[in-house]
């Protein structure tokens, strides 16, 4: 089998999602050689961080990070723009096994009952076909043992993408735009939000303001990038 499987990469490569170098066998994804190139931020190790600082006076959050930093054709982005667009959904998965390695010390996870994906409208999910934020608590559930919750914060009007909208945009668009059902399950427990890249901080704001509106007594995000250093 594994003679087969040899010859069939011979012709049929793996390719990192990064660099499309072929991988050697042991790698998953992304080179070691991209992966070693990853713009960490290490906010696991400072509090005072510049996600943090973007939700001060706005939402009173128990903790906040990036893994990596995120800008215009760097290595994250590209691996980003895979998940989203070209349905590399596995990729998520493997993300999330890496935001939860860079974030599991310092007690940055002490205390978090629930994972929670940011939710995607239905319709924006019935044309991608998965929500790239669940994708990456799917793989951040699986390294960590945190149950992940799925079906408690939910997506209501579909108000378009916000990738182009200005800073105030964005926060009026995602304002008011998200709710949460089984409000039992969640009364009194610690919840980290998942997303993918944090900008401005509107979408993650919105859902902290509700989950903490109907019952949530603290609040943590994390995203794998932050558009902004």
């Amino acid at each position: 089998m594994a003679l087969l499987q040899d010859f069939f990469h011979l012709f049929f490569p793996h390719l990192c999602e990064a660099c499309s170098s072929a991988l050697y066998e042991g790698e998953e994804g992304v080179c070691l050689r991209c992966r070693s190139k990853l713009p960490a931020t290490d906010y696991a190790e400072v509090a005072d961080n510049l996600v943090a600082r973007l939700f001060w006076g706005r939402v009173k959050l128990e903790k906040a990070a990036a893994v990596y930093f995120y800008h215009k054709g760097n290595r994250i982005q590209v691996l980003l723009h895979a998940l989203k667009y070209k349905g590399r959904k596995e990729l998520g998965v493997l993300l999330g096994k890496w935001m939860y390695a860079s974030m599991n010390r310092n007690h940055w996870l002490d205390d978090v009952d629930y994972l929670m994906p940011v939710p995607l409208h239905p319709k924006k999910l019935k044309k991608r076909g998965y929500n790239q934020a669940l994708m990456l608590a799917i793989g951040f559930s699986a390294e960590s043992a945190i149950p992940l919750k799925k079906e408690v914060l939910i997506r209501g009007e579909n108000r378009g993408s916000q990738t182009r909208l200005s800073r105030v945009a964005r926060w009026e668009n995602a304002k008011d735009a998200y709710s949460v059902k089984m409000e039992d399950d969640i009364r009194g427990k610690h919840i980290l939000l998942i997303d993918d890249v944090v900008t401005t901080g509107a979408t993650l704001e919105s859902c902290a303001n509700v989950l903490m509106k109907e019952g949530a007594c603290r609040v943590s995000v994390l995203a794998v990038a932050c558009a902004f250093q």
